[in-house]
């Protein structure tokens, strides 16, 4: 299991059976008070556009996927990504976060997550 910050999201390769869980606790938005960040949204704006959409739902489908692929890092690796943040299936935004990431079943609830898990650990 992988548990970190954001600088953990790009540059560490864990290949096979070394990372079998990644779990985001919530969904990686910019921070909304970074100067950079606030120059993008001004600029948005004044073209019109929404810089929800537009820039921060976007940065967070890149990040979410950069994230993701800790897990996936060859054609046979597999793994649990466990998303925690409920606005992934709340908001209207999260279809666009999910769709972000690559093909991979999904599992509703703990005890299929742990079962899932178990099943992995032993090799099947």
């Amino acid at each position: 299991m992988l548990v970190g910050s954001a600088s953990f999201w790009e540059g560490i390769d864990m290949p096979g059976d070394a990372l079998q869980c990644v779990l985001i606790d919530k969904l990686p938005f910019p921070p909304p008070n970074d100067p950079l960040v606030e120059a993008r949204v001004r600029q948005l704006r004044a073209q019109g556009r929404n810089p929800f959409d537009a820039y921060f739902v976007a940065e967070a489908a890149i990040s979410l996927k950069q994230g993701a692929g800790r897990l996936i890092r060859t054609e046979t690796d597999r793994g649990l990504l466990v998303i925690c943040d409920p606005r992934v299936q709340k908001m209207g935004y999260g279809k666009r976060l999910l769709a972000a990431l690559p093909p991979m079943g999904s599992i509703a609830d703990e005890p299929a997550a742990v079962d899932w898990l178990a099943m992995l650990a032993k090799g099947h």
